[in-house]
């Protein structure tokens, strides 16, 4: 029985390497692909400062579409550099960003516009809790002193 409990374990652990390597490689191809969204995205820009067409919609919504493909490619980057782990605060800085380009594109209904605002403010309190509780829960702070 623990020689059988020893094999499965052994056969986990590989595939969990393998699945490990294979997702890995997936996010190295797909940061890859966003570097260079990013790089034509830059590009599109330039060539939107240098237009004399005045619609600062496209504009902002060229600059908006920018920082969601920097934002991704930063995510990628620091799963790597937190040893396979995605921070969630990059999750909300995406969302947040998202929700204002959203705004910024179609704010032609006010309730619509609205609502989206007030994704914006809970997910902006999300980020607040998040960054206000520590991974470790150190004892000397005035948020988590126990009350004796």
């Amino acid at each position: 029985m623990q020689q059988l409990d020893k094999k499965f374990t052994s056969i986990g652990h590989y595939i969990t390497k393998i699945f490990q390597h294979v997702m890995n490689f997936s996010l190295i191809t797909l940061g890859i692909i966003l570097l260079f969204l990013l790089i034509r995205e830059l590009v599109d820009f330039f060539r939107l400062i240098f237009q004399s067409d005045d619609d600062y919609k496209i504009f902002l919504e060229s600059i908006l579409i920018f920082f969601l493909y920097f934002e991704f490619i930063a995510m990628i980057v620091k799963y790597f550099k937190e040893d396979y782990h995605f921070p969630l605060r990059y999750f909300i800085y995406i969302g947040i960003t998202a929700m204002i380009r959203q705004i910024i594109v179609s704010h032609d209904e006010p309730v619509a516009t609205l609502l989206n605002s007030l994704v914006i403010l809970i997910l902006i309190i999300c980020n607040f809790i998040i960054n206000l509780t520590p991974r470790e829960r150190p004892e000397s702070k005035w948020y988590f002193k126990i009350k004796e």
